[in-house]
């Protein structure tokens, strides 16, 4: 019995017909078949999606190369030249940057700008703060006063709004009449090199409106239950504002201040007209900020090599000022878990 079991054949387990008989797929090397017609209909079908993706998005990326990212990398080179808009530019190296630096009048212009942003951003998003906060709450006509408080921002960055604004504080205009109704020194403010820069604030302030509405859309967003459980604890209302609301809105603190902050920097149709009165950017350049004396290197001197320099320098400031207030954000501001 044992001969006959060791002495039987020793044969290899049938392999199954379907799996001896499969062919081979060329593309995936033993795959389905019948798959391979299916993943190339997808790919046709996503590079055509893609294809019209891109045929919609083209008017934007030729106006970004033609009107944006072209220009910026021209203004770039022409920082280092001597161009005028009409002759060659002329390679000089970095002599518009010694130029700026040593000039009194740009470090005029940068103190005003600065004034103007550390003065006017905070007044502004405190007047869209404190706005936003009594639309908050539950009254007849909410959509009328929401409107009617936004409005200014439709108008208030237009050449008329800013021509009425340089009359009504112009000497014997209805500010300065105001003054002397209430005892005050009289005067009107644009031609007072000291008190001109002021007027500018307060158009600024007057456009609160944006700001406005993005902070009523952050309170709108803050749980009821946290006032009710912080009036049971006998929390007062500005406890309740300074421990619930302002951290609870802090990230729509945060965008307000950086954008409005962007904006602050980059101001000039307003002072230009304003100060504008037999002076280009104010009396004794008290409306001087950064893109007016810029504008006035470029286009009333001709100087388009410095004002291109002088355009980099305030972009470089511009991001020196949005990277330290993302550094700060980690102090201030508060997000859900998961939802940074």
């Amino acid at each position: 019995m044992d001969a006959a079991v060791t002495s039987a054949p020793n044969h290899a387990p049938a392999t199954p017909p379907d799996v001896a008989t499969a062919p081979a797929d060329a593309t995936s090397g033993g795959g389905d078949p019948r798959r391979t017609p299916r993943r190339a209909g997808q790919r046709d079908r996503a590079r055509r999606e893609n294809l019209a993706g891109y045929l919609f998005m083209s008017p934007w990326i030729a106006g970004f190369l033609l009107l944006t990212a072209g220009p910026m990398v021209a203004s770039l080179y022409f920082a280092f030249t001597d161009y005028n808009l009409f002759d060659a530019p002329r390679w000089i190296g970095f002599d518009n940057f010694t130029e700026m630096f040593g000039d009194p009048r740009w470090r005029t212009s940068v103190e005003v700008t600065s004034w103007y942003v550390v003065i006017g951003t905070p007044l502004k998003l405190a007047a869209a703060l404190g706005v936003a906060l009594l639309l908050n709450q539950s009254r007849r006509g909410q959509g009328f006063y929401r409107a009617a408080f936004y409005a200014p921002s439709l108008v208030g960055a237009s050449v008329s709004i800013a021509i009425v604004w340089r009359a009504l504080f112009s000497d014997g205009a209805a500010i300065d009449r105001g003054q002397q109704f209430l005892g005050l020194e009289a005067g009107g403010w644009i031609g007072d090199p000291d008190r001109i820069i002021y007027s500018l604030v307060a158009l600024t302030v007057w456009q609160f409106g944006a700001p406005m509405v993005i902070f009523l859309a952050g309170l709108k967003q803050v749980p009821r239950e946290l006032y009710e459980a912080a009036q049971v604890d006998g929390a007062g209302p500005w406890r309740r504002f300074w421990s619930i609301t302002l951290p609870m809105i802090s990230p729509v603190l945060f965008f307000n201040v950086l954008l409005e902050t962007i904006h602050s920097f980059q101001i000039f149709g307003s002072a230009y007209i304003i100060g504008s009165q037999g002076n280009a950017c104010g009396p004794a350049d008290g409306t001087l900020v950064y893109t007016c004396y810029l504008y006035i290197q470029g286009f009333e001197n001709s100087r388009m090599g410095l004002a291109s320099a002088m355009a980099w320098m305030l972009l470089l400031a511009v991001a020196l000022v949005t990277a330290f207030l993302f550094w700060s954000q980690k102090r201030w501001v508060h997000y859900e878990e998961g939802a940074r």
